[in-house]
């Protein structure tokens, strides 16, 4: 899509066809391109009046018909969006508005209610249903002008690894995730995709892949799984994204309520990514729903996925090749990947372990106002993504681990992902996160944190029996803790810095070690 700007997208469709379905609201009202351009339209004119040229705009709330004009109309004029994660505290939200220097707020009542209570300055603070209330009438967008290479979208990254820093994304990253993506998750004629991750995360990408192919996208105001179910339903839908945790609440209810699975007829093909998916979920939902799968890897940095395991792989890996479904997959075409020793950035031969560095078009601009990190992290136009793996045989990326989340007990080093694969094949856990807890004599412990599926009970002894079963001993969790709820961002991922800090405060629930 070389040349393209975001808003483009949505006017070459709203031409084509302007009566086709672009968007169905969470409440269930259905837009159609005419009124989409019509918003995107409403928007640039409001920021354009409001905001000076590469000013920040910001927005905050749930999934709403808002949220997609904003993608889509402050790019257009030439401003740049500042997507603010409505679960955040009113302290960090208030934060970001002030690193990112946003000057207009836009956002759901509630969420701008929190925002002035934190100190922002309430007249910057505008309640977005006034961009949706427009005359669905056919214009286009009001510029001052932009280019592929401008900023369009600020996001702070998870914070899975530190604080948040702001990622700057251009137009030209977010098309070229979307082209990249086109290749492994193609879109049908007839798709329908069920979007229930927050607009506020870098998955809302996915949006945009699915108008560049001009179908439309139907939105969750947040994932529940029997509202998953209906909307499904009601509306046809034949593709969606699901983290692990969503997939694993999803089956639950159909676990519960096997009548609803009658209500996924139509659905085909299921997205995941943001995290590794146990190869026991993947067997679970596949004989439930018996639908195909895609996974993607990526993260903010890349502007959306940027390594991919189609469904062709996903088939042979369910009809008994479980390495195979343990793989992200093969960079999608126009991605350069390279293993590189971490300390040195020296590339590492094939077949051994060390940092994942990506080399495309949708690598970020570089981070808000940071150029010392943008510096360490992106070198020669290869993003150092933190993550660590290995190129197998067959080309295809293993993710191992987060550099700062690989356990070091006694001198040996352990994958997090690789525990938590073992543990969720004991039959009670339904979710788990596996960190590494300080041990004076070995350095650290292996730590897994558990929840329980719903009616059942995680016996500590037979999860260790469970993995003991499948890894070496010096893998095996040393302490099994059993909460509610694991932390988790945006995207589903678990927090685990938030995890650690809570077992350093809370020692007495790690235990003795086993």
């Amino acid at each position: 899509m070389p040349g393209m700007l975001l808003h483009d997208v949505v006017a070459s469709a709203a031409a084509d066809d302007p009566a086709g379905v672009a968007l169905v609201t969470p409440d269930g009202a259905s837009v159609t391109w005419a009124d989409l351009r019509a918003v995107v339209a409403a928007v640039a004119r409001q920021v354009t009046a409001m905001v000076p040229v590469g000013g920040r705009v910001a927005a905050v709330g749930s999934n709403h018909l808002a949220w997609v004009g904003l993608y889509y109309g402050v790019p257009a004029a030439g401003r740049v969006l500042v997507l603010l994660n409505h679960r955040l505290a009113p302290a960090e939200l208030a934060d970001q508005v002030a690193r990112s220097g946003a000057t207009v707020v836009f956002g759901a009542p509630d969420q701008l209610e929190r925002l002035a209570d934190a100190g922002v300055d309430p007249a910057t603070l505008h309640d977005w249903q006034q961009l949706c209330d427009v005359d669905a009438a056919p214009v286009d967008a009001p510029a001052d002008g932009c280019r592929p290479n401008d900023p369009a979208w600020l996001l702070f990254t998870s914070g899975t690894t530190g604080a948040p820093k702001g990622a700057v994304l251009t137009h030209t990253s977010i098309l070229a995730a979307v082209a990249a993506s086109a290749g492994a998750r193609p879109v049908d004629p007839d798709d329908v995709y069920l979007f229930a991750f927050p607009l506020c995360h870098v998955a809302g990408y996915n949006v945009v892949h699915r108008h560049a192919h001009r179908r439309p996208v139907v939105l969750m105001e947040g994932f529940e799984p029997v509202g998953f179910c209906r909307m499904a339903a009601d509306h046809g839908v034949t593709s969606c994204s699901l983290a692990a945790t969503m997939l694993a609440a999803l089956c639950d209810h159909l676990d519960a309520v096997p009548t609803d699975v009658a209500k996924l007829a139509t659905l085909r093909v299921i997205a995941y990514g943001a995290a590794p998916m146990p190869v026991t979920l993947l067997r679970r939902a596949h004989d439930l729903l018996g639908v195909d799968f895609t996974q993607g890897y990526g993260m903010t940095e890349l502007s959306g996925n940027a390594v991919f395991l189609d469904a062709a792989a996903h088939r042979r890996g369910l009809a008994g090749d479980d390495a195979l479904l343990s793989a992200a997959g093969h960079p999608a075409p126009g991605v350069e990947l390279r293993i590189v020793d971490g300390d040195t950035g020296v590339e590492m031969p094939a077949g051994s372990v060390g940092e994942i560095t990506v080399r495309a078009d949708q690598v970020m601009a570089g981070y808000w106002n940071d150029p010392a990190t943008t510096a360490a992290t992106v070198r020669d136009g290869w993003l150092h993504t933190g993550d660590v793996g290995m190129v197998d045989d067959h080309g295809l990326l293993r993710v191992v681990d987060r550099s700062k989340d690989v356990i070091i007990t006694g001198g040996e080093n352990v994958a997090s992902p690789e525990v938590e694969q073992a543990v969720s094949a004991a039959p009670a856990v339904a979710a788990v996160a596996v960190v590494g807890v300080p041990d004076p004599r070995w350095g650290e412990n292996v730590c897994a944190v558990v929840v329980a599926r719903p009616g059942m009970t995680v016996d500590a002894d037979e999860v260790v029996a469970t993995v003991r079963q499948r890894l070496a001993g010096f893998k095996v969790p040393r302490h099994v803790v059993v909460v509610d709820e694991l932390p988790t961002n945006a995207s589903g991922k678990v927090v685990k810095a938030e995890l650690r800090a809570w077992l350093a405060d809370n020692p007495d629930v790690v235990g003795p070690r086993r």
